[in-house]
């Protein structure tokens, strides 16, 4: 039993066990992979393949701002914004100027309803009862996309949506447009090709990244007595100097998390909740940073469908938080032992989607891709809560 397993919330299933029930192709093809590999390779070589591996495969659900659009032959379709997320106007982008994604119309018109291809509607709005959901009958082979980035914790009034959607868009790989917090792309593409995938190389100097003089660091903006993460910190505190930042905190320094991270050895991304795959900015700010992310969130296996196992320290790897804190603190002594955390950095780049013009493309791509297919998600809360 990791640590992690110490501040979990009575009556609620650990992340392992929904793991253990993904049906995912992800999944299965990872199974596959180590069940070939185990005789030939220690732990760690299995896990480093299947994660390449992994990569390959994630890469072809994900936007590729690198090849040509194979849709431009198919006739063009116009997506309607139901409503800006979290009530906030942004000015809709171009698709084919930003992303290369050719033949959307974006609008966030609602006269333009009975045209619309599709519909992307963000779930908040409709939960909180901000807005309603788009009038019945709708167009006939008209697509409804729900689009939601919370946890299945913070997601409520699922259980009205069963039957209403046509798409899923959300950071879980198994939906039907998946597009993640963040994800590395492979530094063997060449440094135009990274430009215009807009990942940003993970390069600099180890030297620096060893001899940072200050040593673990939390940015958390929502603070609740009732997460994990902060029985975790509480926990942790008690045997290592954390120096936290945010509206439970200090004030941000440099106003951003990556330029303050720099500073630190370690950086604490610990999730609000846990789920299968709710891997959020939090990983990604240390990843560009420099520091070695401590994990608190799904399982180590979900956080490896994403990372290189030595990417990243598990609470989960320790029986105790003291075994933790001790590790943590022998890294600080022995730089020998730190590079294993970040050499594997030398041959990737780390692309973070822009909120939401990404996702909007990224959907109406998805529509042209889908077009004459209208599906329909029947069991939308059972889904989100696998």
């Amino acid at each position: 039993m990791g640590i992690g397993d110490l501040w979990r919330p009575e009556g609620r299933p650990s992340i392992a066990a929904h793991g253990a029930d993904r049906r995912s192709g992800l999944f299965r093809r990872k199974n596959r992979c180590v069940c070939v590999l185990t005789g030939v390779c220690s732990s760690v070589c299995v896990a480093t393949v299947v994660f390449l591996l992994l990569v390959g495969v994630c890469l072809l659900y994900l936007p590729d701002a690198l090849a040509p659009d194979p849709l431009v032959s198919l006739s063009p379709v116009t997506l309607l914004i139901w409503t800006h997320p979290f009530g906030q106007y942004r000015e809709l982008p171009d698709c084919l100027e930003l992303f290369q994604i050719d033949g959307c119309t974006l609008t966030d018109d609602e006269l333009r309803y009975p045209q619309a291809d599709a519909v992307i509607i963000h779930h908040r709005e409709i939960a909180t009862g901000y807005a309603d959901l788009p009038p019945e009958p709708r167009p006939p082979a008209q697509k409804w996309i729900w689009m939601n980035f919370e946890s299945p914790t913070h997601t409520r009034g699922l259980w009205r949506l069963g039957g209403v959607f046509n798409l899923t868009m959300s950071y879980r790989t198994d939906s039907d447009i998946f597009l993640p917090y963040g994800y590395l792309v492979p530094l063997a593409r060449t440094e135009r090709a990274l430009q215009k995938s807009f990942a940003l190389p993970l390069r600099g100097s180890y030297s620096s990244k060893l001899l940072r003089s200050r040593f673990v660091a939390w940015v958390i903006s929502n603070w609740s007595e009732s997460q994990a993460r902060v029985t975790f910190y509480y926990q942790l505190r008690q045997y290592i100097q954390i120096d936290v930042f945010g509206r439970a905190g200090s004030p941000l320094p440099t106003g951003s998390v990556v330029p303050l991270a720099k500073r630190y050895l370690f950086y604490l991304a610990l999730e609000n909740s846990q789920h299968t795959d709710y891997i959020t900015e939090k990983l990604w700010n240390a990843v560009l940073a420099g520091a070695v992310p401590v994990v608190l969130g799904p399982s180590r296996q979900n956080y490896e469908r994403f990372l290189p196992p030595e990417a990243f320290i598990h609470v989960d790897d320790f029986p105790s938080v003291e075994e933790l804190a001790q590790y943590l603190l022998m890294l600080r002594r022995s730089p020998a032992q730190m590079r294993r955390h970040l050499d594997w950095r030398r041959g990737y780049g780390v692309r973070q989607p822009t909120f939401f013009n990404e996702h909007f493309c990224t959907a109406c791509r998805a529509v042209r891709k889908t077009r004459g297919r209208t599906n329909v998600v029947t069991d939308l809360t059972r889904w989100f809560h696998s």
